[in-house]
Order: C-alpha cells, then structure tokens, then sequence
C-alpha cells in the first residue's frame, strides 16, 4: 500500500507584516491535494510576465521587480510546492524534477495563461526553459539570469558539488544565511525574516534539501532525457530570448554565453550583466526588470 503524502503548510501568521511584500495572495490546487501559492498583480488582460524563483527562495525574490512590470503588465509569481506560501510535502522523496514540472504545468494550464514573457532563475530555469519547450505555443519571450538547463552531459562546478553535499548532509540549512551568502548585498532583519517564515522548523525543509540533488548531473539522470528533448526545441526558438546574468555568481558564471551561442532567438538582443551575486534580484532588481520591460517593449509583436 503507497504511503500518503504528509502535506505541511505554513501558519498564514508566519507571513504577516512583511517588508516589501503587500501582495494579495492567490492560491491553485495542482494535483495530489496540494495548494499552490502564487501573486497575481496589474491588469488582468494584459498579457502576463511569469517570474519562477528557485531554491531555497520563493515569491518574496521578485518584490523589487513586480511593482514596475505590473504597472502595464500581468505579473504571475509562484511559490514551488514546497516553498513560500505553498504546500510542503514532508519527505525528501515527495519531490523529483518530474513531480515539479507536473505541478507547474498543472498551474500554467489551469491558468490558461497565453503569451507568456518567462522570467527564471536558478531552478526556476530548469522548470522554466523546459515547460517553455514543451508548451512552446503559450511562450513569447524568455529572460534568463543566473540560470540554465542542464542535461548531465557537462562537467559540475565544485561550487555545486560542495552545495549538493551541504543540502543533503548538514544539520544546519540556515535559508536566509544562504540567501545573505548568495548576494552582494547584505540582508537586513526584517528580509531575513521574510526568507525564513516559509520554514517554522526543519520540518518544513524537505523540498529545499532536495532541489540540489534533482540537477542532471549524469547523463543517466532521470530528468537527462527530457532535458534534451526540451533542448531540441530551444537550439531552434526564434523567439526572443534575452540573458540578465550577474557577475558574482561562482555557478552559473559563463552560462549565458553558452545560451547566446546555442538559441537563435539570442541574436540581436540587449543581453546586460548585471551586479550582484547569484539571487541577482536582490541585489539589482530594479535593473532587472527594466531588461524586461525593455525586452517586452521592443518586441510588441511576438505572437
């Protein structure tokens, strides 16, 4: 007999008074039971802007860069099943990189969200640039920073070894320490305490444990397939597609020129390396977004 999923989800008190995060809050059912959380600001019939944050992040990331998109534009901001305001499945072995596209996919649908401007970071490229390839029609634009996807056809930097390690074996995940770590700027208490209320205990931890295991890194990984699958359709996007990587961050550092090499919708874009570490919207948000705003506004068209 299969073991029922234990679902945890966090006191809405957690979230209370956040600094920088006045958003609505809006929530999905996606499949097993489990509620997604996701932001849903300016115009409703505007085509949307869809921002995936990754790991251990969720929503709050993007509360620099919502309030200027959303003043012309739809903004979609989830929380991952497992992270922010959204349902935890309690095990380590509730998540795969198949049961987060499911998810995601299952979101996007029961949205019905068109047209889409994909912005991704971190995992929120691995889920983000593969659901673009697999459901290619409902995508106009994709801007990238500090992300990527990865088949486990490539050599893994030790930045990422030593991560994979530390996620699976310490005792301590300490997530708006690793925030703090991964950027530029230094969090103060108030952003520290909004990184850390999704998580009232190590409980909740589970889906922030497991993303760093669930990157391909061989070619046998269970995700390797799919993932080159989705790139047989990104070595052929001619959409826009436009790269914002930081200049601090030690894993994704050069990946950006790997995807202006390989995806034709590269060409001719404004691709900008903006500063800070890898939670690059921390540290240049606002920059952020205008490449975005930049990109939508240029390429009005875009089917």
């Amino acid at each position: 007999m299969a073991d029922v999923m234990k679902i945890l989800r966090t006191p809405d008190e957690r979230f209370e008074g956040l600094e920088g995060y006045p958003f609505a809050p809006h929530y999905a059912e996606v499949g097993d039971g489990l509620r997604l959380h996701y932001i849903d600001e300016g115009p409703a019939e505007a085509d949307p802007i869809l921002m995936l944050h990754g790991e251990p992040s969720w929503s709050y990331l993007y509360r620099f860069m919502i309030p200027p998109c959303a003043e012309r534009h739809r903004v979609i901001a989830p929380d991952l099943i497992g992270f922010g305001k959204s349902d935890k499945p309690s095990k380590v072995s509730d998540y795969s990189y198949k049961s987060h596209m499911d998810w995601l996919t299952s979101f996007v649908e029961g949205l019905d969200l068109q047209r889409i401007t994909l912005v991704c970071q971190d995992w929120g490229s691995l889920l983000g640039l593969r659901l673009a390839a697999e459901h290619e029609a409902r995508f106009s634009r994709i801007v990238v920073g500090n992300g990527f996807l990865p088949t486990g056809d490539s050599k893994v930097p030790l930045a990422f070894k030593i991560w994979q390690l530390f996620a699976r074996w310490s005792p301590w995940f300490p997530i708006s320490k690793i925030i703090n770590a991964g950027s530029f700027k230094t969090l103060n208490a108030e952003e520290r305490r909004a990184y850390d209320a999704p998580f009232p205990s190590s409980a909740y931890l589970a889906a922030a444990r497991a993303f760093p295991r669930l990157v391909p890194t061989s070619p046998k990984d269970p995700a390797a397939a799919a993932n080159r699958r989705a790139w047989d359709v990104l070595r052929r996007w001619q959409k826009p597609f436009l790269t914002t990587f930081s200049n601090g961050d030690p894993i994704m550092r050069g990946a950006d020129k790997v995807l202006q090499a390989r995806i034709p919708g590269c060409e001719g874009q404004l691709h900008t390396t903006l500063k800070g570490g890898h939670f690059l919207q921390e540290d240049s948000g606002p920059e952020f977004a205008a490449a975005v705003l930049q990109l939508i506004e240029s390429t009005p068209d875009i089917p």
